[in-house]
């Protein structure tokens, strides 16, 4: 791994600490645990980056630990935003991640390779969408639209290693793994920059 690749991961771990620490003014106590779940274990992603290199992606804690992310942060946004849906949402969710972590660890069967894209894609979809059509409803700062911006990026992120995975690159695989840590990075401070505006 480049020193460079390195910086970014460094910071991107000093902006989830950051996250972490200074926390969400007026966020309902669901919310800020389910941001504080996503930016601590990102931060511990980013750590085991920089000590393991980019080749740690391809180990199957990794896939899980990365599904923690995004469905920890889409959790936190419905919890706070549409409450109404938060039991459903979060009885998909738990299926889901506990399904990625049996077929990873335990069965390690095709089913897997279903279930990952489509809780990653709704995990994704929220939090993309959702922040976007607050801000477009004013019932949010605009600003707070960084945040569907950090979703976008790290959909391309998880959509790039997917296809990686299957054998079926848009680019290759240095390349993607080169664009990985800046990408990383730049998600993490649109999430952080969006949560500054709530």
């Amino acid at each position: 791994m480049k020193s460079l690749d390195r910086i970014y991961l460094l910071l991107t771990t000093l902006l989830a600490s950051y996250q972490v620490v200074q926390g969400i003014e007026g966020m309902g106590t669901m919310a800020i645990a389910c941001y504080t779940i996503a930016f601590g274990i990102l931060i511990i992603a980013c750590l085991l980056l920089i000590i393991l290199g980019l080749d740690v992606l391809n180990a199957p804690m990794v896939v899980i630990i990365s599904t923690l992310i995004p469905t920890s942060l889409a959790l936190g946004l419905v919890s706070e935003y549409i409450p109404g849906i938060l039991i459903p949402y979060g009885v998909f969710i738990v299926i889901g991640v506990a399904t990625i972590i049996l077929t990873r660890l335990v069965i390690k069967d095709r089913f897997g390779v279903i279930v990952l894209p489509i809780v990653h894609g709704v995990a994704g979809l929220t939090i993309t969408l959702l922040p976007v059509f607050l801000a477009f409803q004013r019932e949010v700062p605009a600003g707070f639209s960084l945040v569907g911006l950090g979703g976008m990026l790290i959909g391309v992120g998880g959509v790039l290693l997917s296809l990686l995975k299957t054998g079926k690159p848009l680019l290759s695989r240095q390349k993607i793994l080169s664009v990985f840590p800046i990408l990383l990075f730049l998600t993490t401070a649109a999430f952080v920059t969006g949560f500054l505006f709530v």
